[in-house]
């Protein structure tokens, strides 16, 4: 009696199932087309947003990354509406709640990765430098070897590889010598206050005229800037054609040749530091009293 009544609740289950699915057969034959359709239209729209957005960036890992976002993303509308046709509503609830705890979790775990990570999109989209470009990031200054998603790679002008994560990057100013082909240098010099110096400006002017490495466009200027303790300073302001260290350091080294062979020449004097001991204060003994101790 009990093996009856068991064999004849399966086969009433069997039969309901079977029922469901014949009536299913239309939505599940619906699913599998729009499942084809899906990833062959997919995969069509990867390799066109592919193509629309190397005309904004030239960086291939970042064009890679948006493209494979897009493709994802229609691959999720096309399951979501599979599993929607199959009446699987409570299975697309529960899969879009754990997606969601699970990309919580996630941003909050990684958070510092994913300001990297972000913060290296905006770098590739708004370029404010690129490979090989002479910058000053932070602390550091040289030529930029990579750009990455996460990171950005420095080669100091002293040799050393410096991996500075994108989110300081971002974050901070950068200095970008590159971006107008030329570097200004600025000389400080002083003088002596027995100098004309009107006399010197014309000689230092005249000394560096001609100049290798000087730029054609930018002419130099020279400005008085302080009286000093020993010296009249000034600074020479003067713009190299090149952004690469090693000329910019030749054309500041001959420079300075230039001026002291000037300088020398017309007995222009740069003074050395003057210091001035007084022995006559309160307490200390006067140099009459040291020079007149010393004669007895």
């Amino acid at each position: 009696m009990d093996l009856n009544k068991a064999y004849h609740l399966i086969l009433e289950k069997l039969s309901t199932w079977i029922n469901e699915l014949v009536k299913l057969l239309p939505n599940i034959l619906i699913g599998a087309i729009i499942l084809v359709l899906g990833f062959f239209i997919a995969r069509r729209i990867k390799k066109f947003s592919n193509k629309t957005i190397k005309r904004f960036s030239d960086n291939i890992t970042l064009n890679r990354l948006f493209s494979s976002v897009i493709y994802i993303f229609f691959i999720g509308i096309t399951l979501f509406t599979v599993l929607s046709i199959l009446h699987l509503n409570k299975a697309v609830v529960s899969i879009l709640a754990g997606l969601g705890v699970a990309g919580l979790a996630i941003a909050l775990a990684f958070q510092d990765i994913a300001a990297n990570f972000i913060s290296g999109i905006f770098i590739s989209i708004r370029k404010p430098m690129h490979v090989g470009d002479i910058v000053k990031l932070s602390d550091f200054m040289g030529k930029v070897e990579e750009i990455n998603l996460r990171d950005t790679v420095l080669r100091t002008f002293q040799g050393q590889m410096v991996i500075i994560p994108n989110k300081s990057v971002f974050q901070n100013p950068i200095e970008n010598y590159s971006m107008l082909g030329k570097r200004r240098m600025d000389l400080k010099i002083g003088v002596s206050y027995g100098d004309d110096l009107e006399k010197v400006k014309k000689i230092t002017m005249e000394a560096i005229r001609g100049l290798q490495g000087l730029s054609n466009s930018d002419e130099a200027t020279m400005f008085y800037t302080e009286f000093g303790d020993s010296s009249i300073n000034y600074v020479l302001r003067m713009w190299i054609d090149s952004v690469n260290q090693p000329e910019f350091l030749e054309a500041g080294s001959q420079a300075i040749i230039r001026i002291k062979r000037a300088y020398d020449e017309n007995d222009i004097s740069i003074p050395f530091p003057i210091r001035t001991l007084d022995f006559g204060i309160k307490g200390g003994v006067s140099l009459d009293e040291i020079a007149l101790k010393k004669a007895e």
